[in-house]
């Protein structure tokens, strides 16, 4: 958030899949944000998971998606048969993969990879490389 604030209009955040193997509901949870993003709450479902980091099951979500206003008849079928989105999130892993993510948090900076939980000097840094060199 304060990367965000403080280069206001200088950075975009993206975010990508990248559910890890050994976390049983992380993929459950990247599905869940997903669905939320077909009724154009993707942020919002995103700021309930993560808020709520140890309460991840399936009926958490329909919480959240009621939270969030979600039509819960569109999120429990999109959630129910998430064919395509499952191909997205693959596709996501893949390329994360391919750029060397191992583990989440990890963040590019026009390509830098940082990894882990870094604190706000670290970005502040390599934004401020990038943002001299341009």
């Amino acid at each position: 958030r304060r990367v965000l604030k403080d280069y206001q209009g200088k950075v975009r955040w993206i975010v990508r899949d990248f559910p890890l193997g050994f976390h049983n509901r992380a993929r459950p949870a990247a599905i869940a944000a997903r669905c939320a993003k077909d009724q154009g709450k993707y942020w919002e479902m995103y700021e309930e998971l993560f808020k709520n980091q140890k309460s991840l099951e399936d009926a958490d979500f329909k919480k959240y998606a009621q939270n969030i206003k979600l039509d819960g008849k569109k999120y429990d079928e999109c959630y129910s048969k998430p064919g395509k989105i499952l191909e997205a999130i693959d596709a996501n892993m893949l390329s994360g993969e391919k750029l060397g993510v191992t583990g989440t948090p990890a963040f590019f900076i026009n390509g830098r990879r940082l990894s882990g939980a870094l604190p706000f000097e670290e970005f502040k840094k390599a934004i401020d490389k990038e943002l001299a060199a341009k």
